[in-house]
């Protein structure tokens, strides 16, 4: 699913390697426990043949220290068309401005 170029931006760091985004989403699931994830309002910003950008609210929940938590943000995530396969080569996940 992920292209071998990958890059995430969070908040608080970017993963420009496939260890990097994978030891981020697995502190990430090791903090959040039970966690639902969702992604709404999903927009296709652009589609072409090769390559496709979109944009979406997310929406987390889940517990942390036995407590609730809750959060939503903005993403974009922009795949490419490779041999048949649409790859995920980037997605930036921020909060909403205040």
């Amino acid at each position: 699913i992920l292209h071998p170029n990958a890059t995430y931006f969070f908040t608080d760091q970017n993963c420009t390697t496939h260890e990097e985004i994978k030891s981020y989403f697995e502190n990430a699931w090791s903090l959040v426990k039970n966690e639902n994830y969702e992604a709404r309002d999903v927009k296709w910003v652009f589609t072409g043949s090769h390559s496709a950008t979109c944009t979406y609210t997310y929406f987390y929940e889940g517990y942390i220290n036995e407590k609730y938590t809750s959060g939503y943000g903005r993403a974009t995530n922009v795949f490419v068309k490779e041999s048949d396969n649409w790859l995920l080569i980037h997605e930036h996940l921020s909060p909403f401005p205040h």
